[in-house]
């Protein structure tokens, strides 16, 4: 076995772009999957320290006035046999212009087994809350604040400001960007005074609200690895996607490897190795290339996760407000685990050649008329899996038509890669079928002829790397469509709901004295206050439906309809008109989003009952209309603001200003910071949230416009890896029509129009399943993971660059070959046809 191992291996001596070309494909398909699965497996790490320590099943308590909560309101509950315990949060800057978070506790008063009392190192308790005190951080942190973590322990840095943390302590349970310190560091720290940001109770501990105050439970509290669980998978769907081309272009370099080793095997098998041991040691040869191109590819993996680390952890800031570190922390499964698909990929790869190969007899194995005549079977077999692939996707969107909205995420990925599939396996017997129509009508063009005829002959190697292609392209328009699509009409939904000039958030307890000042100012001509509680809906009630009881924690959101306002506001549907619908909801009648609307069935003209937090009272609210509420992944049930602090004691929330004619915002804004003592983020202009809103936005799919563009990327070096690697062969095609007269500049132009034509037919087969791909997308996927429902956009210009790309990337990896042809001398021309 090893004298036949080391004959085959020595094929790739002579052939080092074949070997190159399998090599490549491994290494891209390994590194895009092994990168990504970092990604996914860091972030998870930091979203279970997240939750441990920010949902460790702790009640909060809130003053029901809307004013700031402090350590006075703490002393009486305490006095008053009440369990709670305070926390300060606020935020510093490191000397890195790093944003941190900076929590207080009182761990004395925290219950025993609260994420928060026990965050940190082993060390006594003592030395946390006495001066000089300690900070805790997690080691990823270190870098935020300019040290290193393995020298950090002990040091008192310095923040942006000027002022000097208590001595660190490492804490590899915190989430990435928090710093955990005693409460009177931190309000020294922060310059709270005696203000707090909560006061936490042990989950259940208390029934009900202490007079004066409203009670948050545990389980409203969002959880971010929930929320994220969707972009993940998303990610994921589109690494497969990535390995999957790679693993095209393995399987196109074993067919071109086994084909041109045809000699050899009959050659081996005549003198005496079994058929098995032969196929034995062509898998032993797989496994030893597929080691070495899958640690290479786990390897780039991780240098890739590095790259895309900081956009993926800002694309979730920007969508779940979930901080995720950017430091990889891996566990130990997922090296065997990226070593596993890449390996079994390739075994999937490879099992088709090896059947192939154990199939054809002594005599067949010298013979490439029997090697073709077999990939002829193959394209019948593989239009016959196509139609497969096609009823298996009919048959899951018809499952889908039949689900309530927003479910079947795993479903809606089964049918578009069904789709792709189909597609990818229709796409050679239609290219043969569409050579084998032109030959017959080119009858009288002979060197047409020779061309078509080829071109057939390349198929069988060109085929999977046509296959890579149109996946890639199809993915490629697909997503740039959906997420084109999502742009526009986020910035459109924004230009209608930033409707006031100004949006100010003064403190709570200041609103009604800055409300009120406002009022009297003549550049003021409309005051748009909002409003904002949680709440639990306990019930919903349909015309035709008995109750349905649930308890789903839902926002609560007050707005000030105007003339500024209602006109802009989107509304998706109504029960009597838009007119209606406004008047509707000023008399106490609600709009709910649409994220709550598909979750829950919910349509114009339902009830639902909802209860404020602290179990005060039940309320009972009609649905007026459902309205778009892009990037919110909760349920929202919008009254107006005069009726939500009334019905539910909700805290004041911000204020958005409408300038009067001939006014601008800049002096109003200025007065305002200076007469209450605002800072700047306090008050913000409608442009200024519109380019913060853009910038987040962007940041947001910078990991998706990554990803794909790496994805066409790897599909374009599957079709330059194949034409490279037979690259000399087709020269001695060539040399033939040469030989009869043809001049090279003609046999130029024929290499380009073969390659050019088949990729651009591939690329018109991409366009309508990238169409189908995005309204998949639109209607299915951003449904189940988000909750909320996108207009389907097709850009003609994508679909240009879409064929623009096949189009050069087929004359860009047929130009090389072709350069080679124009510049071999006659001489050696001759040579390539004597060979022939």
């Amino acid at each position: 076995m090893l004298v036949a191992l080391a004959t085959l291996l020595g094929h790739y001596r002579r052939h080092p772009g074949q070997l190159a070309m399998l090599l490549l494909g491994l290494w891209v398909a390994g590194a895009l999957w092994s990168g990504v699965q970092a990604i996914n497996a860091s972030a998870k790490e930091s979203y279970a320290r997240a939750e441990a320590l920010f949902t460790s099943g702790l009640d909060r308590l809130e003053r029901r006035d809307g004013e700031a909560l402090s350590r006075g309101d703490f002393v009486a509950l305490r006095r008053a046999g009440v369990d709670v315990s305070p926390l300060l949060e606020g935020e510093a800057v490191s000397v890195t212009d790093e944003r941190l978070t900076v929590i207080g506790i009182d761990p004395l008063t925290l219950p025993g087994d609260s994420a928060f009392a026990t965050a940190g190192s082993g060390g006594e308790l003592t030395a946390f809350f006495t001066p000089p005190w300690q900070t805790r951080l997690a080691p990823a942190t270190t870098e935020r604040l300019g040290l290193e973590a393995s020298t950090a322990s002990g040091a008192t840095p310095t923040l942006g400001d000027g002022q000097t943390l208590p001595p660190l302590v490492l804490a590899p349970s915190l989430p990435p960007g928090t710093l955990v310190m005693d409460i009177a560091a931190a309000a020294r720290l922060l310059g709270s005074g005696e203000i707090l940001s909560r006061l936490m109770a042990e989950a259940g501990a208390l029934d009900a609200a202490p007079a004066g105050y409203r009670l948050v439970r545990a389980e409203t509290l969002a959880n971010p690895g929930e929320l994220t669980a969707s972009f993940h998978l998303n990610l994921t769907a589109m690494a497969l996607l990535a390995l999957i081309v790679g693993l095209f272009i393995v399987q196109a370099a074993l067919g071109l490897a086994l084909e041109q080793r045809l000699g050899l095997l009959r050659t081996l098998r005549a003198l005496g190795v079994p058929g098995r041991t032969l196929v034995g040691v062509l898998a032993l040869e797989l496994v030893l290339l597929g080691l070495i191109g899958a640690l290479a590819g786990i390897a780039s993996g991780v240098w890739l996760a590095h790259a895309l680390l900081p956009d993926v952890a800002a694309t979730l800031q920007g969508l779940y407000g979930a901080a995720v570190g950017t430091r990889l922390q891996l566990p130990w499964h997922y090296w065997l685990g990226g070593l596993g698909v890449t390996l079994g990929g390739l075994a999937v790869a490879g099992s088709a050649t090896l059947w192939r190969a154990a199939r054809l007899g002594v005599l067949e194995l010298g013979q490439a008329q029997a090697w073709r005549a077999g990939f002829q079977r193959q394209l019948r077999r593989e239009a016959v899996a196509g139609g497969l692939a096609a009823l298996l996707a009919l048959a899951t969107g018809a499952w889908l038509a039949t689900q309530p909205p927003g479910e079947g995420l795993v479903a809606g990925f089964v049918m578009i890669a069904a789709l792709m599939l189909a597609c990818a396996l229709w796409l050679s017997p239609l290219l043969a079928a569409g050579l084998a129509g032109l030959g017959r009508l080119a009858r009288h063009r002979p060197l047409t002829q020779w061309a078509l005829a080829d071109l057939q002959l390349q198929l069988p190697r060109l085929s999977l790397a046509m296959m890579a292609l149109v996946i890639a392209l199809s993915a490629n328009l697909g997503v740039g469509s959906m997420v084109g699509g999502f742009r526009l009409t986020f910035l459109d939904w924004l230009d209608q709901r930033l409707a006031a000039d100004l949006y100010l958030r003064p403190p709570a307890e200041r609103f009604d004295e800055v409300q009120a000042w406002l009022e009297r100012r003549d550049a003021v001509a409309e005051l748009l206050p909002t409003a904002e509680a949680d709440a639990t809906l306990l019930q919903i009630t349909a015309d035709s439906d008995p109750p349905r009881p649930l308890r789903l924690p839902v926002t609560l959101f007050g707005i000030t309809p105007g003339e500024r306002l209602t006109p802009s506001w989107p509304l998706l549907e109504t029960l009597a008109g838009r007119d209606a619908a406004w008047a509707a909801l000023a008399k106490g009648e609600a709009f709910i989003n649409e994220q709550l609307a598909l979750g829950q069935g919910l349509a114009p003209g339902d009830r639902l009952v909802l209860q404020a937090p602290g179990g005060r009272g039940r309320e009972e609210v009609i649905v007026a209309a459902i309205y778009p509420d892009y990037g919110n992944p909760r349920g929202e049930v919008l009254l107006t603001a005069a009726r939500l602090r009334e019905r539910f004691d909700a805290p004041p929330g911000s204020i958005g200003i409408v300038l009067a004619e001939g006014h601008i915002a800049d002096p109003l804004a200025r007065a305002l910071t200076a007469r209450f003592d605002l800072d700047d983020q306090a008050v913000l202009d409608q442009r200024r949230i519109k380019a913060l809103s853009t910038e987040i936005f962007e940041r947001t799919f910078a990991i998706t416009r990554a990803l794909n563009a790496l994805t066409l990327a790897v599909a374009a070096l599957a079709l330059l890896a194949s034409l490279l690697a037979q690259a000399r062969e087709r020269r001695r095609r060539l040399a033939p029509l040469w030989a009869l007269g043809v001049p090279r500049r003609e046999l130029v132009g024929l290499q380009l129009a073969q390659l050019g034509g088949a990729a651009l037919v591939t690329g018109l087969l991409s366009v309508p399943l990238g169409i189908a791909i995005t309204a998949c997308l639109v209607a299915v996927i951003n449904v189940a993971a988000f909750g909320w429902r996108l207009p389907l956009h097709v850009f003609p210009g994508e679909i240009a660059l879409t064929l623009a790309t096949a189009l050069v990337v087929a004359l860009l990896a047929a130009g090389l070959p072709s350069l080679t042809l124009w510049r071999t001398p006659p001489r050696a021309l001759l040579a390539e046809e004597e060979t022939t």
